[in-house]
């Protein structure tokens, strides 16, 4: 008789190699209760794909991580914890500043920053990846993006690594915390409200600039939602991106053949990087909450039930990709969803994946092979995010 099926986002030891507990799940408990926790959690592709795509069963209103999640709606002004039609109207007017062309400009400077870090490394004995580079790249390019002024952008820099800090038993709910997050919305209001006097082109005057047409008229975006999406851009994306080339540092190491490919073909990259997102998901567990009765796989879950949606089991999942288990930067698939699905979608995908490209290609390019010093490397844990918080590379 098998054991028993126990998983939880909390247990360290399952957070560090889940992938049998996952695989169980997805076989013998594709609705999986957690009575102790109080929370189902959903682990097949095409069940987290589906619940993705139903945002108002699945509310985000209520939180999307499990600590934070309380019986009723938030009532927070972050786009991530709104559900249609209110956040419909909210991404449309916040995608008026964080456009495509906006982001595809950043290119040049992205790779600027990598040679900025990268490059005092060339020679050396080693180097912590994540960092000395990984979690500096996305915070230095958020930076950019919002029109930080340069004399600011190492204290807030600081500031963006002190929102993640984490105290045992509080995770990232502490004094420490809150105090930091304070302290970069009081420096992103009083920026917009300087752009609303002295326009410049940076996304900080389009986000203060940006509006719709509904039917009250002409729609703009207050200071409290631009300095709430802005938050949300810096913790997200700077998490994220840290995670995903932490995974890419330490799963290519474990696979020189394929990092060989990559380190002589560029044009590689964009599907490598996919394809670590599917392997690895830096974020794979979401939370939502149901909003009414729901039967699955013969499994009742009533309205108000706490759901999380495994994300990086999902990216395992057999049913979905054949030899999920191999890491192939050849594999040919159509999606997946370590970005979210729908409503949801990360509006930050696309940053992610560009900043992942060339930080991972100027890598690349300046150390071909490495090793993973594995005694001296740190993994973070979250009950939402998974990766390195330390990664040491071997070189010579």
């Amino acid at each position: 008789m098998s054991e028993e099926i126990s998983w939880s986002p909390y247990d360290k030891v399952l957070h560090l190699a889940p992938y049998d507990v996952w695989r169980r799940l997805r076989d013998e408990a594709p609705v999986y209760r957690n009575d102790d926790l109080d929370f189902f959690a959903l682990s097949r592709h095409a069940d987290v794909e589906a619940a993705s795509r139903e945002p108002l069963l699945y509310s985000s209103a209520y939180g999307t991580v499990l600590e934070i999640m309380g019986s009723e709606p938030l009532g927070t002004g972050h786009m991530i914890f709104i559900d249609p039609p209110k956040h419909t109207e909210l991404r449309a007017l916040v995608s008026r500043a964080f456009t495509p062309r906006r982001i595809s400009a950043l290119e040049t400077s992205i790779r600027q920053l990598c040679a900025e870090m990268l490059d005092p490394q060339i020679g050396g004995d080693g180097f912590d990846y994540v960092q000395d580079f990984a979690a500096q790249l996305p915070s230095k390019v958020i930076s950019e993006l919002l029109g930080v002024d340069p004399a600011d952008r190492e204290d807030i820099r600081k500031l963006i690594d002190q929102t993640f800090h984490q105290e045992e038993g509080q995770g990232m709910v502490n004094d420490i915390s809150f105090a930091a997050q304070i302290k970069i919305h009081e420096y992103l209001t009083n920026m917009l409200d300087e752009r609303r006097k002295n326009p410049r082109d940076d996304m900080m005057t389009s986000l203060v600039q940006a509006e719709i047409v509904n039917e009250n008229g002409t729609r703009r975006l207050t200071n409290q939602e631009c300095a709430d999406f802005t938050n949300l851009l810096v913790s997200a994306g700077t998490e994220t991106v840290a995670r995903l080339l932490g995974w890419a540092g330490s799963v290519l190491a474990e696979h020189p053949d394929q990092r060989a490919e990559l380190a002589a073909d560029s044009s590689l990259l964009g599907g490598a990087i996919e394809e670590l997102l599917r392997y690895e998901s830096p974020s794979p567990v979401q939370a939502r909450m149901l909003t009414e009765d729901v039967e699955l796989h013969g499994v009742q879950m009533p309205a108000k039930s706490r759901v999380l949606l495994i994300t990086g089991s999902a990216g395992r999942d057999e049913r979905k990709y054949p030899d999920a288990d191999k890491f192939d930067i050849h594999r040919k698939f159509d999606s997946h969803v370590s970005f979210g699905l729908g409503t949801h979608y990360c509006l930050g995908a696309s940053l992610a994946r560009l900043e992942g490209r060339i930080g991972l290609e100027e890598t690349l390019k300046r150390f071909p092979e490495w090793n993973v010093d594995r005694e001296k490397s740190v993994r973070s844990h979250t009950s939402t995010v998974r990766g390195y918080e330390q990664l040491h590379f071997v070189l010579g």
